[in-house]
């Protein structure tokens, strides 16, 4: 085998068995979920490069949207997925940093889950009738804002936004449920996956991190991001190009 590709399940699960792949010299190419620094040092293994999202810029570009739709200091709450998860964690901290400006006045884990973050956002509409946006860490907690903003009879009144562009949640944009999402596309990471497996075969040098793309999908465009799903919609750079020869 030339060249392996892997996404772990978490950060150490597959850490031992890459130790003696890593030992004959295989390349090794991580893509989405990342593996623990300390643990594959411990191994021998070190990655060729690793392919997926920033978190944190998806969570700004959700920060950067809500604070041009609400007042400044208005009140929002967010939504993460499960306490302590590296992914939600980043997403959060990257909303936090760009709507520095607003009120936060509530935030809970949801564990990933649709119905628990319905039941969190109701709790949240009661005790703060004047929320004006939630931010989700991704798109199914999302939607259960969604569920929760319909429920209290304000659609339309309060901002939801959440990251991933999943097909439901970019219908929800096109019909006026989320105020947006933002879209990462696990198509482009497996691309770009096995262009850096190329590269790496052909014995190139590669960059330690590659960004997969993300965009901000509203009502504006989410037409067009629903036409080019699972791809992104929007061009962008690919980082390997010069390296692919």
């Amino acid at each position: 085998m030339g060249c392996f590709i892997i996404n772990p399940i978490s950060g150490t699960n597959l850490v031992q068995a890459l130790a003696p792949i890593a030992a004959k010299g295989t390349p090794v190419v991580n893509i989405d979920q990342p593996l623990d620094a300390d643990a594959a040092s411990a191994a021998g293994v070190t990655p060729a490069t690793y392919v997926g999202t920033d978190n944190e810029a998806a969570g700004g570009k959700a920060g950067e949207f809500v604070a041009g739709k609400v007042a400044a200091g208005a009140k929002v709450a967010i939504i993460g997925g499960v306490a302590g998860n590296v992914t939600s964690a980043a997403r959060i901290d990257g909303f936090k940093a760009a709507a520095s400006g607003l009120q936060v006045v509530q935030e809970e884990a949801a564990d990933w889950k649709r119905e628990l973050a319905l039941t969190k956002a109701t709790d949240i509409i009661a005790a703060n009738p004047d929320i004006a946006a939630f931010f989700a860490a991704n798109d199914d907690m999302g939607l259960g804002i969604v569920k929760a903003v319909e429920n209290a009879g304000k659609t339309g009144k309060i901002v939801v936004v959440s990251v991933d562009g999943n097909k439901d949640a970019l219908e929800s944009v096109a019909a006026g449920g989320l105020s947006a999402t933002v879209a990462q596309y696990p198509f482009a990471i497996g691309q770009l996956g096995v262009q850096a497996c190329e590269v790496a075969v052909k014995g190139g040098t590669l960059p330690s991190n590659v960004e997969s793309p993300t965009a901000l999908v509203t009502e504006k465009n989410a037409s067009d991001a629903i036409a080019k799903f699972p791809q992104p919609f929007e061009e962008f750079t690919n980082p390997l190009a010069d390296l692919l020869g």
